[in-house]
């Protein structure tokens, strides 16, 4: 079953990065994720009544854990990851940055204390070499040292905070539910916005340059792919989970080839190609 959910987090969330693309080129990053944010929000209050999980549960310390983890991770981790996007190779800062299931795993073997077995763990350094080969010109990197700038460093960090966010909203999903703790963070938008403000940015509506329509989609496959994800570490391990939904970078690669005709080159395919093996075999060794 958590198996089942990784894969729709990969799907979703590959779909979704795709049209994130699509909408980048029409609305400034920050108002992107503003109003990312903020239509989560107002959607999701409308389900929040329905919504599977104990509440009771949520004591004072755990409400302050979760907007701490959030802060730190969600919220600031996007703020870095976008400033790395506007000075830097967006294509290394992306695979970097998409590289946060490493940090999840290890966060969750090392501290959570979950188990891998050596025929897992074989499986997801495939899923992680598939999805830096497909993602990254090695041959480019070596060539023109863009490991050593600063587009680079935020990127590291924006991996480790998201990475050790994925991890820990565990401690929180096993107590409320998988709903709870992503939707508290998502209600945090605002701080969004007063960040905005005092960097003097211009907050573009929604509706500019067509973006509304590939916004609100991308958005949704977003919110599905996280959701999905929590409900799959809430029935199951962690570390299954997120090697699997973290692969997702090979389909963005798949799509764009086919609707941006971004070129594919050999070493790509053979990094799609392992990755797929990658999810095919943790499958297996997980039954």
């Amino acid at each position: 079953m958590p198996i089942i959910f990784g894969l729709i987090s990969y799907f979703t969330w590959g779909n979704g990065v795709f049209l994130e693309a699509i909408v980048a080129r029409r609305l400034k990053t920050y108002s992107l994720v503003f109003w990312g944010f903020a239509l989560s929000s107002i959607v999701l209050t409308f389900f929040a009544p329905f919504a599977p999980g104990n509440l009771g549960n949520l004591t004072f310390g755990l409400l302050i854990f979760i907007i701490g983890i959030g802060i730190a991770g969600l919220l600031l981790g996007t703020i870095i990851y976008y400033e790395a996007l506007k000075i830097g190779n967006r294509a290394v800062v992306g695979t970097i940055a998409s590289s946060f299931p490493a940090v999840v795993v290890l966060v969750s073997v090392l501290f959570l204390h979950e188990p891998v077995s050596v025929k897992q763990l074989v499986a997801i350094l495939i899923i992680f070499g598939g999805v830096t080969l497909s993602s990254l010109n090695l041959s480019e990197l070596r060539s023109k040292g863009i490991f050593l700038n600063r587009a680079t460093f935020l990127a590291l960090v924006t991996m480790v905070t998201w990475g050790v966010w994925m991890a820990l909203l565990k401690i929180p999903v096993s107590k409320v539910g998988w709903f709870w703790p992503n939707y508290i963070t998502l209600m945090l938008f605002p701080l969004v916005f007063l960040y905005i403000k005092m960097r003097g940015f211009t907050l573009e509506l929604p509706t500019k340059n067509r973006a509304f329509v590939p916004l609100v989609a991308s958005t949704a496959l977003v919110r599905v792919a996280e959701f999905s994800y929590f409900f799959g570490i809430s029935k199951g391990l962690v570390t299954i989970v997120a090697p699997i939904a973290g692969a997702n970078p090979t389909l963005f690669i798949i799509l764009a080839f086919l609707f941006f005709k971004d070129k594919i080159t050999k070493q790509q395919v053979v990094g799609i190609v392992l990755t797929l093996a990658g999810i095919v075999l943790l499958s297996i060794f997980s039954v």
